[in-house]
């Protein structure tokens, strides 16, 4: 059904067209260089984007969100791999990725659709999650492929809607296609989540409880009702002592999901089933640092060496170890939005903030504890 098809049957004999608005610029908060939270510019003269290829479309911005990686990226974290995504051939020597447009997350409407586009019109009502090797949604227009993009669920509003798109794919990655969890095998699973009170961590959560798992979560005490309400069958609050020995006293789990990384993994392992394919997937890899630091060649090889012998020493000891990665894709977004229309999960807002107040998001993702997501209304009226 997402199948994209050349408009009556005919290869076009060009694969762009520009907007029939004949706009040239947009508002977007953008940054010129890398740095800390006074690199963020507002501006009205951010270039419209323009549909470069047959499958995509481009989306009026209604709501977007932030996420820890906006805050990663304005930095510069992973600069060196997604300039390497953006212009693999150095087809354009002496360009920078700046002005760049942070924000992954949009809920919106259709403006246009690209030549191949069937399964979109202008006026839906969508959402996405944009790879942050694109041009980001802190704008009020952005081009995104059609394979990236979902119907947005019909009980959400568009700031509700925005709160879900990276996280959910997130999860989605870790848990369904990198840890091979689905509805029909999750029933009676021990599951648990380090690091369950954050964007990824919520979702994780409904998602695993909405396929009959037990779940075990690690929070904060100040998030316990918070991750409780959603549905955890136990939660554990790492500040009340040794969280390796408060999980010790647990039964073995079937499945970890880390989203703290750092030393958790030198003993999160041991509270794995043995030889029973149990899995431990963390979400905190090298791989980017390795490419900022290292180079691409060299970060590459030195991810590829870490990642094989990790996995390898723990195969040994009866268990799986896998890296995960947030992956842009429509279709698992037509299953969120499933499960989002059938009550089964539902965002997890922190606090929302007015277009003209993102210098003040990024401030309050930037303080850490947040307790779901930070969303920006792009319009006003939502």
């Amino acid at each position: 059904r997402r199948a994209l098809c050349w408009a009556n049957g005919r290869v076009p004999a060009r694969g762009f067209r520009a907007s029939p608005r004949a706009r040239i610029a947009m508002p977007s908060w953008v940054i010129d260089r890398y740095g800390s939270n006074e690199v963020l510019r507002f501006t009205r003269e951010m270039m419209f984007p323009i549909i470069h290829f047959p499958n995509e479309v481009i989306i009026k911005v209604h709501a977007a969100s932030l996420n820890p990686i906006d805050l990663s990226m304005r930095s510069g974290y992973g600069a060196t791999a997604l300039n390497m995504k953006r212009d693999p051939l150095k087809l354009k020597a002496g360009e920078t990725e700046f002005p760049l447009t942070l924000g992954r997350d949009v809920s919106g409407v259709v403006m246009e659709c690209g030549l191949g586009v069937s399964y979109f019109k202008p006026g839906d009502e969508v959402w996405a999650a944009i790879p942050p090797w694109k041009q980001g949604t802190l704008s009020e227009f952005v081009v995104a492929s059609g394979n990236e993009v979902s119907f947005k669920p019909k009980c959400l509003s568009h700031t509700e809607a925005a709160a879900l798109p990276y996280v959910g794919l997130t999860a989605w990655s870790a848990l369904n296609q990198v840890g091979g969890l689905n509805q029909s095998n999750c029933s009676g699973k021990r599951i648990l989540i380090l690091g369950a009170s954050g964007g990824v961590g919520t979702f994780a959560v409904q998602l695993m409880k909405a396929w009959n798992a037990h779940v075990t979560a690690v929070c904060s005490h100040d998030a316990s009702t918070l991750v409780k309400k959603l549905g955890a069958d136990d939660v554990i609050d790492y500040k009340s002592g040794n969280l390796e020995e408060q999980l010790k006293t647990l039964p073995l789990f079937d499945f970890i999901l880390d989203n703290v990384g750092g030393s958790t993994e030198k003993w999160a392992l041991d509270l794995l089933k043995k030889w029973s394919g149990a899995t431990y997937v963390t979400l905190v890899t090298p791989f980017l640092i390795n490419m900022d630091r290292l180079g691409v060649a060299d970060g590459m090889l030195q991810t590829g060496v870490t990642v094989g012998s990790k996995t390898l020493k723990h195969l040994l000891k009866g268990v799986h170890y896998r890296w995960a990665f947030f992956m842009p894709s429509g279709p698992s977004l037509d299953e969120i939005a499933e499960l989002v229309d059938s009550g089964k999960i539902q965002p997890v807002i922190d606090e929302v903030f007015s277009f003209s107040e993102v210098p003040e998001a990024f401030l309050k993702l930037e303080g850490g504890h947040a307790r779901g997501k930070t969303v920006i209304n792009v319009i006003s009226r939502q």
